[in-house]
């Protein structure tokens, strides 16, 4: 992946006190990637930070400290190989990557949240579980967006596009059959 520094989002507003003192936060989220052939056995992991768009910021500036009763359904999704994810990117303009759809599953995969603790919430209880059905399929990421219609269905390029990133040890291919297991803790820290 295409990217300066690191994937790990970082918001870098501050709040200023009278006496100077700066009080910075940070977001990232972190994905973990399991592959398993059909038998279950183990094919390989991957580990990345992601890097979280423009829109993605705005959007959880916008609904949690403007909004209201915010409540959403997020969605994960599969980058194609050798994605460049950049912060301009959203679901409508992504030049840089294309999604995967050769999965079994009819929709992008619900990420179901546990309990916020310690700053950091995950779908650990509840991973996004995907069955390949193509021989050959190059994946390279993995993002999270707010509509779950994958990109061969209507609507694919609507709605809030989060965040995402590419395979640190780069682009993996699966077989028809293999699963993907996507495990992701998101971290709000002060900086």
């Amino acid at each position: 992946m295409k990217q300066s520094k690191s994937n790990t989002m970082a918001i870098g507003a501050a709040a200023q006190r009278k006496a100077g003192v700066r009080a910075d936060r940070s977001l990232s989220s972190h994905y973990h990637i399991e592959a398993r052939d059909p038998q279950g056995s183990l094919k390989w992991t991957d580990d990345f930070d992601n890097l979280v768009t423009n829109e993605g910021l705005d959007d959880s500036l916008t609904q949690h400290l403007k909004g209201s009763n915010y409540s959403a359904a997020w969605y994960v999704g599969l980058l194609s190989a050798t994605p460049t994810f950049i912060a301009g990117n959203t679901m409508g303009t992504h030049a840089g990557w294309t999604e995967v759809v050769a999965y079994d599953e009819a929709v992008r995969q619900t990420l179901t949240l546990g309990a916020v603790s310690g700053q950091s919430v995950s779908n650990t209880a509840s991973p996004a579980v995907f069955t390949i059905s193509t021989n050959g399929t190059d994946i390279g990421g993995a993002f999270v967006a707010l509509h779950s219609a994958k990109a061969a269905d209507s609507g694919y390029n609507t709605g809030v596009l989060y965040g995402g990133g590419a395979f640190t040890a780069g682009n993996k291919s699966l077989d028809d059959g293999d699963t993907l297991t996507v495990t992701i803790t998101m971290t709000a820290a002060a900086a």
